[in-house]
């Protein structure tokens, strides 16, 4: 029985947690603010109050934040997990941060730990399922020791050396904003034209948006405006032309509600303030 520290219990990181538990794993969690763990206590999780007691002895640990200063702080501020890392722990880094900040991340590890950048394609209800893509980025040694736990989460894909993982996640999440930003246009379309909405949805999705329209119809998704905003300016940080991302860019950061899920761009109610 493996011991799997989780960091971050959100959204993400609370359902990976709950199928690492369903798995029969000892799984440890730690979140900033605790009472986000609590739920977990009660399905036989340890909360832990520090990452560095979360991740003491564990053979893995998953890093499931919000953004890239949160991940400083989990590793490497104060009771940071990286001080009480031992040689052989494999830190699989799930959260969607640049793939700079992957490799910087790898560079100050404890010598004998490795990292595996593995951010996911899917949201809650994936990973509750254990159906998530997992993107990973590292040595193929690091791969095979995180096999175990990650092959409980979903499917994984090695995409190449450290920061590659973080790469084709940011690739993957231009693809979806921008085809969201592209159902909210051919809606808006559609309302101006008189057409109703769930035939034009039926139509979308039997086309070229038939993604987009399945991803914004789908119960149990989550995945709040304010990250997939931050995760288009992850991805435009790269002196190119991207027209289209910049327009879906403008869209999210302009959502009355940045904590809503992505769908809420092509909700009914949205789209009456266009």
């Amino acid at each position: 029985m493996k011991i799997i520290a989780v960091l971050g219990t959100g959204h993400m990181g609370t359902s990976i947690a709950h199928r690492l538990l369903a798995g029969g794993n000892r799984v440890r969690v730690w979140n900033r603010s605790p009472e986000r763990s609590e739920p977990l206590a009660a399905v036989g999780a340890t909360v832990a109050a520090s990452p560095s007691a979360a991740v003491d002895g564990a053979d893995v640990v998953v890093v499931m934040l919000a953004d890239a200063d949160a991940v400083e702080t989990a590793l490497f501020g104060p009771d940071g997990a990286a001080t009480a890392l031992r040689p052989g722990t494999v830190v699989v880094q799930m959260s969607t941060i640049g793939p700079d900040e992957v490799r910087a991340v790898a560079g100050r590890l404890p010598a004998g730990v490795s990292l595996l950048d593995a951010p996911v394609g899917g949201s809650v209800d994936a990973a509750r399922a254990g159906t998530l893509a997992i993107f990973a980025g590292g040595s193929a040694d690091a791969v095979e020791r995180a096999a175990p736990v990650l092959e409980q989460l979903g499917s994984v894909r090695h995409c190449g050396p450290i920061g590659v993982g973080a790469a084709v996640k940011l690739v993957a999440n231009t693809g979806l904003v921008t085809a969201v930003a592209a159902l909210h246009d051919a809606l808006t379309v559609a309302a101006a034209l008189g057409v109703d909405r769930q035939t034009a949805l039926d139509v979308l999705g039997r086309g070229a948006l038939a993604g987009a329209v399945g991803r914004v119809t789908a119960p149990g998704a989550s995945f709040a405006v304010a990250l997939a905003a931050k995760d288009a300016r992850l991805a435009l940080r790269r002196p190119v032309p991207a027209p289209v991302l910049a327009a879906a860019l403008d869209l999210m950061q302009a959502a009355p509600d940045q904590d809503a899920d992505l769908s809420s761009l092509v909700s009914a109610e949205h789209l009456k303030g266009c």
